[in-house]
C-alpha cells in the first residue's frame, strides 16, 4: 500500500471554509508543537488504515478523507468531528477500479461529490450574492438514495428509514428526552 500524503488544513480567518497549510508553517506559527504534530501525523495515519481495512471489508477504497483535531483543556488531542462519513470522504468501489482506471474512466464513487458537482452544474459555488439553486424532490430522492448506499456499504447492514408521519411530535419527544436527562 502507498504511503498516504497528509495535507493539513486549517480555518480560514473569514468565513468557513479550510484553508491549506503546510507542516512548516504550522510549526513557525506555533499553531502547535512539533511533539503536537508528530502525534496528529501518527492519529491520522492510524485512523487512515483502519478506514481502509473496513472499506476494503466492504468492497470499498477509501480515497481520500479529513480528520478534525482539538486539544482538551488538560492538553489532551481529541478527534472532534465525524469520520468517514460521505461529507468527510470519498470512497470508490474497488470491483472495477483497476478496469476503470487503465481506461482512463472515471470511477463509480461513493460521496458527496456529486452533489458538489450538480451545484457547480447548476451555477452555484458558495460564492457571495449566488442564489443556491432549487432542487426537485426526484433530486432530493436521488441523494438520499446515495447516502443510504454508502450506508449501507460501510455499515454492512440495511438502512431503516425512519417513519416520518409524525415528526415534529417525535423530534419534541427527543429533544425533551435528552433535556430530562
Amino acid at each position: 500500500m502507498d504511503i498516504p500524503i497528509i495535507t493539513p488544513t486549517t480555518k480560514a480567518e473569514k468565513g468557513l471554509h479550510d484553508e491549506d497549510i503546510s507542516r512548516n508553517e504550522i510549526l513557525k506559527s506555533g499553531l502547535v508543537r512539533e511533539e503536537d504534530y508528530l502525534q496528529l501525523e501518527k492519529y491520522t495515519r492510524a485512523l487512515f488504515e483502519r478506514g481502509t481495512q473496513i472499506a476494503l471489508s466492504r468492497g470499498l477504497i477509501l480515497v481520500d478523507t479529513k480528520y478534525e483535531f482539538g486539544k482538551t483543556k488538560e492538553g489532551e488531542i481529541v478527534l472532534i468531528d465525524e469520520i468517514h462519513t460521505p461529507d468527510s470522504s470519498r470512497y470508490f468501489y474497488a470491483d472495477g477500479y483497476e478496469a476503470r482506471q487503465s481506461k482512463g474512466e472515471e470511477q463509480k464513487q461513493l460521496s458527496k461529490e456529486f452533489v458538489r458537482q450538480w451545484l457547480i452544474q447548476n451555477g452555484f459555488q458558495g460564492k457571495i450574492g449566488q442564489q443556491i439553486p432549487e432542487m426537485t424532490e426526484d433530486y432530493i430522492e436521488s441523494v438520499s438514495n446515495r447516502y443510504i448506499e454508502l450506508y449501507e456499504n460501510i455499515i454492512g447492514e440495511k438502512f431503516i428509514k425512519a417513519d416520518n408521519e409524525n415528526m415534529e411530535q417525535r423530534i419534541e419527544k427527543n429533544v425533551l428526552n435528552y433535556l430530562n436527562q
